[in-house]
C-alpha cells in the first residue's frame, strides 16, 4: 500500500473526498441538529463548489427557513431556494421533483397570504 507524503499544509485537509463533500457532511449534521442557518451556510459552500446534492438540500433548507420566518426575508429565502433547485444537475430525480413541487407550493401559499393582507389605507 503506497504511503502518501504528509506536509503541514495538509493539516485539516480531508483524506478522502473533497472539501465540498466535507461541507455537505457538515450541512447534514447541522440540519439534523435543527440549526438551519448553519446547515444552509455549509450546504451553500458545497453547492458553490459544484456538489449537486448540496444544491438540492440547500433549496430544501432555505424553504424551511422561509416557512419558519414571518419577516420580509422569507421572499428572499424562497427566491434563493428556487435558484438553487432550478440549477441542480439532478433535477429529474424523484426527490428533486418533490423538492421543486414543495417550493412551488410555498410560493403559492406566500402569494395567497399577500392577497389576503388588508390594503394600506390611503388618505
Amino acid at each position: 500500500m503506497p504511503v502518501r507524503p504528509w506536509s503541514p499544509e495538509d493539516l485539516g485537509r480531508p483524506t478522502d473526498g473533497s472539501w465540498a463533500d466535507v461541507a455537505f457532511g457538515l450541512g447534514e449534521i447541522y440540519e439534523c441538529e435543527g440549526d438551519l442557518g448553519q446547515a444552509a451556510d455549509w450546504y451553500r459552500r458545497a453547492a458553490e463548489s459544484g456538489h449537486d446534492a448540496a444544491a438540492l438540500r440547500l433549496g430544501a433548507v432555505l424553504g424551511r427557513m422561509a416557512d419558519d420566518g414571518a419577516d420580509g426575508s422569507a421572499e428572499d429565502l424562497l427566491a434563493e431556494a428556487t435558484r438553487w433547485l432550478s440549477g441542480a444537475q439532478d433535477i429529474a430525480t424523484p426527490s428533486a421533483i418533490e423538492l421543486i413541487t414543495d417550493m412551488l407550493n410555498r410560493h403559492q401559499r406566500r402569494a395567497a397570504r399577500r392577497g389576503l393582507e388588508p390594503a394600506g389605507q390611503e388618505c
